[in-house]
């Protein structure tokens, strides 16, 4: 087991002299969904101070609070170059100074999918050891913890890393010995590992780091908070989960190959960008509802919930022209690759084939969530 902070040159890859950002990768190596923070769906960029609870920052990225109004999270917050390799990144801010109680934390989570973690044989005599690397950036510094943790949250690896140099990107790469005991979820759409990295976490949830334990917790004893300085910053990109014991130059791919790894778990899915983009065709089942069949991009992990931000128009026509109504969509049977969109407070022509926009001038989204 190692951890803490590196040098470019100590960093395991197949091309000598590389780096983290160095793109020398094997094809999916990196069990980490949008670790450099390329897609944004939910928030297009915009800052966003949360209230207590969980809620998504980039996509694949839940941040889970238990005060509101102490952190905002936004891609590529407060604009500071990139590290070499990297267009993207998450940046936290504090907006004002809070001392974290005992049972409290603050931290950002990356849920991975079981399928994609039951080669690591975790809970076996022939557990996998992983190595977790990426670049962080603080105003602070110090040393800052996370854990890896299975799905049932007892079976817990708190990590430490230091970050020695402020407002500076460092390379982080920490090596965790595969767990040979414990309940660790195979191949199914669950949640097969947790990665957590702490902005604060109180001592009842912080153990001792380098060591395997059953018990919750989210960060290392000891840990340094960014909740306790007011205007304290936090950025992260590159981050890499791999087998081995040492960290590989970061698995670069293609935007849409990311973004379809993404959708798996959400999806925006109306939102054209122009007005009365084409979002799906039906036929009016009545003389009062409209229906379409919306289809994804790509098959969600589980049935997906949905919902719809801003208005639609469905548009009819007919031999007397054509009709259309600017309603609030409902959905109804959702599958993973489809969902029925209706109406039933129109007046139309049943029997006539229709066409689902955006409304004219607005921003119409309709969000299809199977996330872990």
């Amino acid at each position: 087991m190692a951890y803490g902070t590196i040098n470019a040159d100590q960093i395991g890859t197949s091309v000598a002299g590389s780096n983290l950002g160095a793109g020398n990768a094997s094809i999916m190596k990196n069990r980490i969904i949008n670790g450099a923070m390329v897609i944004d769906q939910r928030n297009s960029g915009s800052s966003v101070t949360p209230t207590a609870g969980s809620l998504f920052t980039v996509d694949r990225w839940l941040f889970s609070l238990d005060q509101s109004s102490k952190v905002s999270f936004q891609q590529n917050a407060g604009a500071v170059t990139t590290p070499s390799g990297f267009a993207n990144y998450l940046g936290f801010t504090t907006v004002s100074a809070y001392t974290v109680a005992s049972g409290e934390t603050w931290r950002l989570e990356q849920n991975i999918e079981g399928f994609n973690t039951s080669d690591l044989n975790w809970g076996t005599a022939n557990a996998k050891t992983v190595t977790l690397s990426f670049q962080v950036y603080s105003s602070l510094t110090g040393t800052f913890g996370g854990a890896i943790s299975n799905s049932a949250r007892n079976r817990s690896y708190p990590f430490s890393y230091s970050i020695p140099a402020a407002n500076t990107w460092t390379s982080i790469s920490i090596t965790i010995p595969g767990d040979t005991t414990g309940t660790w979820i195979g191949a199914t759409n669950g949640i097969g590992m947790r990665l957590e990295i702490s902005l604060g976490t109180g001592s009842t949830l912080s153990g001792t780091a380098g060591a395997w334990a059953g018990a919750t917790y989210i960060s290392a004893t000891g840990a340094t908070s960014i909740l306790g300085t007011n205007g304290a910053t936090l950025y992260i990109t590159g981050v890499q989960l791999e087998v081995g014991s040492i960290a590989t130059g970061y698995e670069y791919r293609q935007y849409a190959q990311e973004l379809a790894l993404c959708q798996r778990y959400f999806e925006e899915c109306a939102n054209t960008g122009i007005s009365q983009g084409y979002i799906a065709t039906g036929i009016n089942h009545s003389t009062s509802q409209a229906r379409a069949v919306l289809r994804y991009s790509v098959p969600k992990r589980a049935t997906p919930t949905l919902s719809a931000n801003g208005t639609t128009i469905y548009w009819e026509y007919s031999s007397a022209g054509g009709l259309s109504a600017n309603i609030t969509p409902s959905f109804d049977n959702p599958s993973t690759r489809a969902v029925l969109v209706y109406n039933g407070s129109l007046t139309i022509v049943s029997g006539v084939g229709n066409t689902l926009h955006e409304a004219n001038g607005a921003t119409t989204q309709i969000w299809v969530s199977a996330e872990l």
